[in-house]
């Protein structure tokens, strides 16, 4: 082997180690991203050329290969258990007492609770081999090739040890508002909060999304293996830190031990007081028994250790002022007023829009102009005001009067008897036809990949359309001649269009954006009528004896096809193609009666496949958590929704449990 080669391939992995570091946990390079490229092209060309240079913990591991068909389900070593949640300090106290019963003199460790996504690491001789998501504690998801690209976890250890550990994957703050500023320039929807942007970084298929997200891990538990080449065991969990630490690991520098109660308590007010001003976003912090051989003594619960709790903080309120109010008008022609804010960092993000729903909201709250208002995320993803703080007002205030006149079309709004809307009748909105085409192509209605907000203004700017049915009629060169879209988007675009005819009644009903009707609904009424004109053709009567159509929906399906307008549309869309009958499997009725939540991110099934697997089966699937709610299926970072559901007593699924459940 030429010594020279082996030289240059050394000073390369070193070199690109430096820079990957400095780009990647410090998000400060020092060398442009081409110059890195050219440096990595080089040592990726040597090493082809030389496989007995391979190096497990070379740059060149970090991503590589092919992007995935799908993640492959991992069963974990060590069961990767929930914690239980508490409250308030009366339910901390309650804890140490009955640690205090069961092991004398406890000694706990104190730690933040990062919010983020859990996964495990194993590794086998030192060598990183295997990460995978918490899943349902038992089962997770492979993601190794999505974590090695993650520069603070070490791809070889400087023992050859064989080992697991868990860690937290989280997107720091700064990381997640780049990555939005990017998403609101290129007019993509915003991510809801770190949290939320992690998990959904770390289940791309292909590695090389997961590295441009620049995630980053904080191991906080010891899974099992060997921490010392000896066999030395680990008396606790602070030594097992202090090992990991100096295996290379990311560890909290947060964590504190004490041996009383009250010293708990002071530790979770300064964490919460230091929450602020990290870099990386907590939602609580975990108290746990810091002596292993008190862990084993106390033992396992069915779902959770008894040997610690998760302290959640409440929902983060904070003040600021409200500058002003506008008013946007909906598809459906209701105008929504939003406050507009002095910034305020919350729950993750920096707030500076908040609804306010309508005028009844504003005055029950006595929300005025110029005022100091409370406001705090709602689930901890959508910004609301809670309150005005009339004490501080100085006089200058003054009260917000919602418009006589629509802003965007300017015609007479009205607000209907026994509704908080104020509305916009006038079919012929600017507003209410851009944000329908909108509403048409999106996700969940059509689907057309590519067709955002901006592309809809300006093909209605330049006239290329005047509704959804003049979609079908475009061609690339239409496309292709409007501001920043090339041909090969043109192309795409038209694809995509042509693609969404065969979405299925289901979907287009959703997609006409009728009053009331969501993607429940929606499915419902293409079950029964089988076809878009039959349903057209149903009466308030009929509608009414469809389960979730109740006499105002039904009111608003009849009106919607009794506007010959909206007639003419679907006979266009049926004549360009569109499918007008349903295309659903037939239904089940395995699950008839059980009503189902879904929260969290699931292991191998988006939320949207297993809602249409368990409505297959039969069931109903709903957003919110009630005492009519029948199973709650939970995967990763379950927020509120998995809270209630304990706190009602409603049976909580695993994916995999829900799919034993399917196939039964």
């Amino acid at each position: 082997m030429d010594h020279e080669i082996v030289k240059r391939v050394e000073e390369l992995r070193k070199t690109l180690r430096y820079h990957g570091e400095r780009y990647y946990v410090y998000d400060s390079p020092e060398i442009s991203d081409f110059e890195y490229d050219r440096l990595y092209a080089e040592l990726k060309g040597l090493e082809e050329a030389h496989p007995e240079l391979y190096d497990p913990s070379s740059p060149t591991q970090r991503v590589g290969g092919k992007p995935l068909d799908k993640f492959e389900k991992v069963t974990h070593t060590a069961r990767m258990d929930s914690l239980a949640d508490v409250f308030s300090f009366s339910e901390v106290e309650e804890f140490c007492g009955k640690m205090e019963q069961e092991v004398g003199a406890p000694v706990y460790s104190v730690e933040p609770k990062i919010d983020g996504l859990s996964v495990s690491l194993s590794y086998e001789g030192g060598v990183f081999v295997r990460g995978a998501t918490r899943g349902d504690g038992i089962v997770g998801e492979d993601v190794t090739q999505n974590l090695k690209t993650v520069y603070s976890i070490p791809l070889t250890l400087p023992e050859p040890l064989d080992l697991t550990v868990r860690g937290e994957v989280y997107m720091p703050r700064a990381v997640f508002e780049k990555l939005n500023a990017v998403r609101e320039a290129e007019g993509k929807p915003l991510m809801a909060n770190p949290r939320n942007a992690a998990a959904g970084s770390l289940r791309q298929l292909d590695p090389r999304i997961t590295a441009e997200r620049k995630l980053d891990i904080f191991i906080f538990n010891f899974q099992g293996g060997s921490l010392y080449a000896d066999g030395h065991e680990p008396q606790s969990h602070t030594e097992t830190l202090c090992r990991l630490g100096e295996l290379g690991f990311h560890v909290l520098s947060l964590c504190c031990q004490t041996d009383r109660s009250e010293e708990v308590l002071k530790h979770i007010e300064a964490i919460g007081q230091a929450r602020d001003g990290l870099s990386y976003d907590i939602d609580g912090v975990v108290i746990k028994l810091d002596r292993l051989e008190d862990r084993r003594q106390v033992g396992e619960g069915t779902n959770t250790p008894k040997w610690a709790v998760a302290y959640k903080f409440p929902p983060e309120e904070k003040e600021t002022v409200l500058e002003d109010v506008t008013v946007a008008v909906g598809r459906t022609g209701v105008l929504t007023p939003t406050a507009i804010l002095s910034p305020v960092r919350l729950a993750g993000t920096t707030v500076s829009r908040a609804t306010l729903h309508n005028l009844d909201f504003i005055r029950q709250r006595d929300i005025m102009l110029g005022d100091r208002v409370v406001v705090r995320k709602a689930g901890d993803i959508i910004p609301e005001v809670v309150s005005s703080v009339a004490s501080k007002r100085t006089g200058a205030e003054r009260p917000f009067l919602m418009p006589t006149h629509c802003p965007s079309c300017g015609e007479p709004v009205v607000r209907e008897e026994d509704e908080a809307a104020v509305r916009c009748v006038n079919s012929a909105c600017p507003a209410q036809l851009s944000r329908s085409i909108e509403h048409f192509a999106s996700k969940d209605a059509m689907n057309v990949d590519g067709l955002g907000p901006q592309i809809v203004e300006l093909l209605l700017s330049e006239g290329k359309i005047a509704d959804a049915a003049d979609l079908y009629g475009l061609t690339v060169s239409d496309l292709s001649s409007l501001e920043r879209m090339g041909e090969k988007s043109a192309k795409n675009l038209v694809g995509a269009i042509e693609a969404s005819k065969g979405a299925g009644l289901e979907r287009l009903v959703y997609a006409l954006g009728i009053r009331n009707i969501g993607e429940v609904a929606a499915a419902a009424l293409a079950g029964k009528y089988g076809t878009l004109s039959a349903l057209m053709d149903a009466t308030a009567e009929e509608l009414c004896r469809i389960e979730d159509i109740g006499p105002i929906t039904a009111q608003c399906v009849v009106d919607f096809f009794s506007h010959q307008p909206n007639r003419v549309l679907c006979q266009r869309l049926a004549e360009a193609g569109v499918l007008t009958e349903s295309v659903a499997k037939p239904v089940e009725n395995k699950l008839a009666g059980l009503t189902f939540v879904l929260t969290g991110t699931l292991p191998t099934l988006s939320r949207d496949e297993a809602s249409e697997w368990i409505r297959q089966k039969g069931g109903k699937v709903t957003g919110s958590v009630s005492g009519k709610t029948s199973y709650v299926v939970a995967g990763d970072a379950a927020g509120s929704k998995l809270t209630k559901a304990r706190e009602l007593g409603i049976p909580v699924l695993s994916e995999e449990e829900l799919m034993r459940m399917l196939e039964a």
